[in-house]
């Protein structure tokens, strides 16, 4: 298909040196004439900066004097953006030279679209391909715990994902959202909630454009491979800070956008791990003790928001709650005629990830 429609590429860069070149070199390569490319550099340290200024002729480039996290510098990004479709991609990804065109193709597919996901491949911190190709992510699915996962993480690639699906979300490592979306879910001004720094701020977007009925859709042949370094059992060799940050936005994310009654269906799940995190922070990981107070100084500001979207919610709680399995949900793209309050659901037959007692996606 032929389109006009304009694609801002927006990318934030915190010490990104080993990855941003080969980055931006596969943006370049795209074989979709219209789109721009947006960098936030967080204030690196690392000479990310040093590889930037080599880019200022073909990017949009603004250099922070502090690291503002991830969500606020791709607000930051999307302001000054100008095109139809917003693609947010994280400097440790390699875009095959189709993959915008082929998700702007499948955007075109329904105006209720406003989130299109391709297929993420796993690759080393070098840039490497593994031999035996490993899935990264098809879409992020919750579980009744909250937790969000990626879907076919880490299986291996054996042709297998390969129809159009609804799913409930995109990583924001690699996610093409549309401008209308943007702007009709954003809270106060932000897409991205700014007081969740870093880390799953993409999930609570998904959640948030879910109920005020937007959808997501994974477009099989739209392919990447991402540097994944968050993954569940490696909560140990993430940065303290990560850690905090992982606890405080669990909890932040459900205060925005849970409803009552979905929360009576799961509770049990959600206690279970609720229990776990809290008892994990209180025996070794003290660190991330500071998540609650963050929570607790900052709860009207957080109470508002909830208020706000709440008010603006246009699903109701079956179709909501219908997201909500240990294997991964997905919906069928022949079955959106139905609309989203007779979801028509399809759940996968792969064994989902074992919960472990306590990691990256608390």
């Amino acid at each position: 298909m032929a389109h006009n429609d304009v694609v801002s590429v927006t990318i934030v860069t915190y010490n990104s040196g080993r990855f941003i070149r080969r980055c931006l070199e596969s943006v370049l390569a795209q074989d979709y004439p219209h789109y721009e490319i947006v960098v936030i550099d967080n204030a690196s340290s690392d000479g990310t900066s040093d590889i930037l200024e080599q880019f200022e002729g073909r990017c949009r480039i603004c250099y922070n004097q502090e690291n503002i996290g991830f969500a606020a510098a791709q607000n930051q990004a999307i302001a000054c953006s100008r095109g139809d479709w917003v693609l947010t991609l994280n400097p440790d990804v390699l875009l095959l030279p189709d993959f915008i065109r082929r998700l702007v193709d499948a955007g075109q597919l329904d105006p209720r679209i406003g989130t299109v996901c391709g297929k993420l491949l796993a690759m080393s911190a070098h840039f490497e391909i593994p031999d035996r190709p490993l899935v990264d992510s098809t879409g992020i699915y919750f579980n009744p715990m909250l937790r969000h996962l990626d879907r076919g993480s880490q299986e291996v690639d054996n042709g297998h994902y390969l129809q159009y699906e609804y799913v409930f979300g995109a990583t924001a490592a690699a996610a093409l959202y549309r401008r209308g979306m943007i702007d009709d879910v954003s809270i106060g001004g932000e897409f991205f909630d700014a007081d969740f720094f870093v880390y799953r701020e993409d999930a609570d977007v998904a959640w948030r454009a879910q109920l005020m009925g937007w959808t997501c859709l994974y477009a099989p042949f739209a392919r990447g491979y991402h540097v994944r370094k968050v993954l569940p059992g490696n909560r140990r060799a993430l940065p303290a800070e990560i850690n905090m940050h992982s606890v405080k936005n669990r909890f932040l994310m459900r205060a925005k956008n849970i409803s009552g009654d979905l929360y009576r269906r799961i509770w049990f799940s959600i206690t279970l791990r609720d229990v776990i995190v809290v008892a994990c922070c209180l025996a070794w990981e003290h660190s991330s003790i500071k998540a609650f107070w963050h929570l607790a100084r900052n709860w009207k500001r957080v109470l508002e928001k909830r208020r706000l979207i709440q008010a603006r919610r246009s699903v109701d709680d079956d179709y909501m709650a219908s997201w909500f399995h240990y294997k991964p949900v997905s919906k069928h793209v022949f079955a959106r005629a139905t609309g989203p309050q007779q979801p028509a659901f399809h759940v996968t037959e792969r064994a989902p990830s074992k919960a472990a007692p306590f990691n990256a996606e608390s």
